[in-house]
């Protein structure tokens, strides 16, 4: 399964984020000694979005309510971005009569620095790296990011469902399943999705579009920097992308019954054993219209 969610991975587009300018061990793996690798994610060059996030709804007799906030910073058409969140999450719930309430807060950074994730753990005062190989493959194929992003909510069943000013600014609204997300020039300005009762909103308060990005506002913490285990090195990660290639054309050749034959031969993978045959069929659906995405 662990190959399978490597592949997996490299198909989330929307949340990729990275800058071009990085360390030498982080360079992308086709970039030469005098060019750099140039990553456009939106159409407009830099930007500071401060959003407010609400959530609220009922499941299974309990009542859960939050709040908070959210920043993002980012420059050079979002190749370098930052993104702070700030909530809290309250759950009201009536046990054998009695009643609870919990509260828990979280505090959140991450940053992505082209094929390098930053991800900060305030408690324990450490930054988490990791390599996004979604974005080194955007990186390494030279693919326009926005416009995969778009190819994969149309693969995944999205729509675009019309035009609509929000903030002062002319959006795409989207709808897939459900969920509905504006987007000026790639920027997400809102969001409102509804699973299992929930609904949780996110939308700007104020959006600037107009304005030079300084240092500081893209700065982590001076934490101690932990590489997470499969870190790759370039090289590592050419032989890496190489092979799941190769993974994905044989992938996309295999009929639904040769697949599950192999899938089912793996019996250490208990998730993909205790699957029902539609749950298999949905899988398998599922990452044929990956393949078929990466390939437009």
């Amino acid at each position: 399964m662990k190959k399978l969610l490597f592949i997996l991975s490299i198909f989330i587009v929307a949340s990729c984020k990275g800058n071009e300018e990085r360390s030498i061990d982080s360079l992308a793996v086709n970039q030469t000694k005098n060019q750099k690798v140039k990553l456009k994610r939106y159409d407009v060059e830099s930007g500071i979005v401060k959003y407010k996030i609400s959530i609220n709804g009922k499941v299974m007799g309990t009542t859960i309510t939050g709040s908070g906030t959210e920043n993002l910073f980012f420059k050079n058409w979002g190749a370098i971005e930052l993104v702070e969140e700030n909530s809290s999450q309250t759950t009201k719930m009536n046990l054998f009569g009695k009643a609870k309430t919990e509260t828990t807060k979280t505090h959140t950074m991450s940053k992505l620095d082209n094929g390098i994730s930053s991800h900060v753990d305030f408690e324990h005062k450490v930054i988490y790296q990791r390599r996004d190989p979604a974005m080194d493959l955007m990186m390494q194929t030279n693919t326009d990011v926005g416009k995969a992003g778009k190819n994969m909510l149309e693969a995944f069943g999205g729509k675009k469902i019309g035009n609509e000013v929000f903030k002062g600014y002319n959006c795409e609204v989207w709808d897939i399943s459900g969920a509905k997300q504006w987007l000026y020039k790639g920027v997400v300005l809102k969001l409102k999705i509804t699973v299992m009762g929930i609904t949780t909103i996110k939308e700007a308060i104020s959006a600037n579009f107009k304005t030079v990005i300084a240092n500081h506002q893209l700065e982590l913490p001076s934490f101690t920097i932990k590489k997470e285990a499969g870190f790759l090195n370039n090289e590592e990660f050419k032989t890496q992308m190489d092979e799941t290639n190769l993974q994905l054309d044989k992938l996309s050749k295999m009929s639904f019954s040769e697949w599950k034959k192999r899938a089912l031969a793996d019996k250490e993978d208990e998730e993909l054993q205790n699957m029902s045959e539609q749950e298999l069929r949905q899988t398998y659906d599922m990452m044929q219209k990956m393949i078929k995405a990466r390939k437009n």
